[in-house]
């Protein structure tokens, strides 16, 4: 059995940079270091006094320390690592588009007013475990010990579960939206034939170059398209649920 330290330094590096900055936030907060005023997305702040962290800093909390926060923090440590190992293995600077891809569809999304929320960390989470629903649609899913189902219908029944304890609706539905928009524009729209007008930018892999981040779990070459998967298994060795 690995110990806690070597189980961290195993980790994948953007999953394991966002749930660090994730945990790093709340516990600033809970020693009164830090002020969610601080943090929180508020677009008049942003605009007319120039504000413009709050952009970024607002996806870092996930609330304070409490067992939603810590279901959250799991879904990074669990769903986000298997992404970023299975189909992302290799292609570091394409999960990265993918968080950044995210952020800033939330972002545009909260300039909705029904729609804003002040932290859409939760929402980007969420985003997470919609993705890795759609990558791993026939995996079986036990929640809570009550229920068994198909990874496919995890993010829905999630949702529910969150509206049945008192949760906003809100941050779910904005990172499912989120979510369905990356893997349509990234796989099912380049199957059906169009094109993939969401390629990773050369920024973001030079920049992953630049620190060094690129994570490669069995040492294999990063993968120029994750279409090739879904078309005919050649990518990860196992065929997309498309016909939803």
């Amino acid at each position: 059995m690995s110990s806690p330290a070597e189980y961290y330094n195993s980790l994948p590096p953007i999953s394991k940079a966002y749930g660090t900055l994730c945990l790093l936030t709340t516990t600033a907060y809970q020693l009164g270091i830090l002020k969610p005023d601080f943090l929180l997305l508020w677009f008049p702040f942003v605009f007319k006094r120039l504000q413009v962290w709050r952009l970024v800093t607002n996806f870092f909390f996930l609330g304070p320390f409490s067992i939603n926060f810590g279901i959250r923090l799991l879904m990074i440590a669990r769903y986000g690592v298997q992404l970023e190992k299975g189909p992302f293995e290799g292609c570091t600077a394409d999960f990265l588009w993918m968080m950044i891809f995210g952020a800033f569809s939330l972002l545009a999304l909260s300039i909705i007013p029904i729609l804003w929320s002040p932290f859409l960390g939760v929402s980007l989470v969420f985003m997470l475990l919609y993705v890795w629903s759609r990558e791993f649609p026939n995996a079986q899913i036990n929640l809570y010990g009550l229920v068994a189902l198909k990874a496919f219908y995890f993010p829905w029944a999630m949702l529910v579960l969150d509206v049945l304890f008192g949760q906003s609706l809100v941050p779910d539905l904005l990172g499912i939206v989120a979510g369905h928009l990356y893997y349509f524009l990234t796989v099912l729209h380049p199957l059906a034939g169009g094109k993939n007008i969401l390629r990773t930018p050369n920024w973001v892999h030079n920049l992953v170059r630049r620190w060094g981040i690129a994570y490669h779990a069995n040492s294999r070459p990063a993968q120029a398209d994750r279409t090739a998967g879904a078309a005919g298994t050649a990518f990860r060795g196992r065929s997309y649920r498309l016909n939803r």
